[in-house]
């Protein structure tokens, strides 16, 4: 189970209509654009520019794995309070990790894992994760991210 206290930043949502299925539920693939919500908008607020430029450069950020824990479901209407962080930088990857919870009630909803390499956009071949992208991370999340190049 991921350690609530450690995340330092959150975004919310309201489930829409369209996210559920047949069981009346929010769909199971749903939750991988919560947890995308959430990776997009910690960037955002380290002030890493997300856009077409910075995605199709001579390098580029991929997912390698996603894992997600589904622990109770979400219904129409809920508010929910996506949690993101970076708990690990490595020489090529890092990892993001995720909570979902509703948030009235903080019901825990699902825990993710997404681990990202970045790569030579044309050898595809991975690439050290840039000096900027480090310290904006480790200054962000303090003594709570292991760097495991140090």
């Amino acid at each position: 189970m991921i350690d609530r206290t450690l995340f330092r930043h959150s975004i919310q949502v309201r489930v829409r209509n369209y996210e559920i299925d047949w069981q009346g539920i929010v769909h199971n693939a749903e939750y991988l654009h919560y947890f995308e919500i959430g990776r997009v908008a910690y960037l955002e607020e380290l002030g890493i520019r997300i856009d077409v430029t910075t995605i199709q450069h001579e390098s580029r950020v991929v997912v390698a794995r996603n894992e997600i824990d589904y622990l109770s479901p979400a219904y129409f209407g809920e508010r929910l309070d996506i949690h993101t962080r970076v708990s690990t930088l490595g020489e090529t990857s890092f990892t993001f990790e995720g909570l979902i919870e509703e948030t009235t009630t903080k019901r825990l909803v699902a825990e993710n894992v997404a681990v990202h390499v970045w790569l030579d956009d044309r050898s595809h071949r991975p690439l050290t994760i840039p000096g900027p992208f480090r310290s904006s991370v480790l200054g962000f999340e303090g003594g709570n991210c292991r760097n495991r190049t140090v």
